[in-house]
């Protein structure tokens, strides 16, 4: 997996983390079918971890068979364009904080210390990292999940592991969203405000197994509300952002959904965060008149 591939995922594991807020109760389910509204065939929508230890992936029954049942496999991005060079280039400037701020300009001389060391930790030489916006490098250098670690194969992506499958099964990939916009949504979050998520994600190291741990649990048991509730405290510090990260985000994706339904059946994976609530996913297919039901309870 090249280094741009490596980065949209990173990207995508940085806004799944900001999805995670207490929402209304829902089945236990990550799979749910959407039919209805005129539908010519049921579409699916999966709940996405963006990482989680090798040994904990698993697919909930039915989920391959749903996928290849659908005509496209739709993620958050589409990892071919984050694959593709000429796409990736013009826009990679973006990851970069504006004029001449640094991370030494953001963070106490004590707290550019802790990034510098948890940097060099995992072979990240501090030097490439002074200008990149405190967000984005948050998903890198989370002691709880290290990116890094696809490599050595210790944790699992499902996006990755969808668009496998999408391979296997000749399956179209799209997107609903490109990485110019996923990379933009950082920049409505004041960088000062991002660098105290920063140094929050470094220092949340003490008990980080313990919390990865019962996050993986929770997954598991896909119970989305008890999942969601689990990062409430962490996305404290982001509630005034949260309509243009999360709800302004889900309410884009409906007129999208609907119109790649309209055109064949499809397997929409995206962070479970984004699926629970008056605002999430499921809620807002409903109010658009399709039925939205966990393929569990089927």
């Amino acid at each position: 997996m090249n280094s741009l591939t490596k980065a949209a995922g990173w990207l995508m594991l940085s806004l799944s983390w900001l999805a995670m807020s207490a929402q209304d109760s829902l089945q236990h389910s990550l799979l749910w079918k959407i039919s209805g509204n005129q539908l010519r065939e049921p579409s699916y929508l999966f709940g996405t971890i963006h990482m989680i230890p090798a040994a904990d992936f698993f697919l909930p029954k039915g989920t391959e068979e749903c996928l290849i049942n659908s005509s496209s496999v739709v993620m958050e991005l589409d990892l071919s364009e984050a694959g593709d060079l000429d796409n990736m280039l013009p826009i990679m400037d973006k990851i970069f904080m504006e004029g001449d701020t640094t991370l030494a300009d953001l963070l106490s001389p004590e707290e550019y210390m802790l990034v510098s060391e948890s940097l060099e930790k995992m072979g990240l030489p501090m030097m490439f990292f002074e200008r990149m916006k405190p967000m984005f490098l948050s998903a890198m250098a989370s002691p709880e999940m290290n990116p890094t670690q696809l490599q050595d194969g210790s944790v699992k992506s499902y996006e990755l592991e969808f668009a496998a499958l999408a391979k296997k099964y000749k399956k179209k990939v799209k997107g609903l969203e490109t990485v110019a916009f996923q990379i933009s949504v950082f920049d409505s979050i004041p960088y000062s405000v991002q660098a105290k998520m920063l140094i929050q994600a470094m220092k949340s190291t003490d008990g980080a197994e313990g919390s990865l741990e019962k996050m993986v649990q929770l997954y598991k048991s896909q119970n989305l509300n008890l999942l969601q509730d689990a990062f409430q405290d962490d996305s404290d510090g982001l509630r005034p952002y949260m309509s243009v990260l999360l709800n302004n985000r889900n309410q884009n994706w409906i007129p999208v959904m609907k119109n790649m339904m309209d055109q064949g059946s499809c397997f929409f994976a995206v962070g479970a965060g984004h699926l629970a609530g008056k605002a999430g996913v499921i809620e807002l297919l409903k109010k658009e008149k399709y039925q939205v039901e966990p393929v569990s309870q089927l």
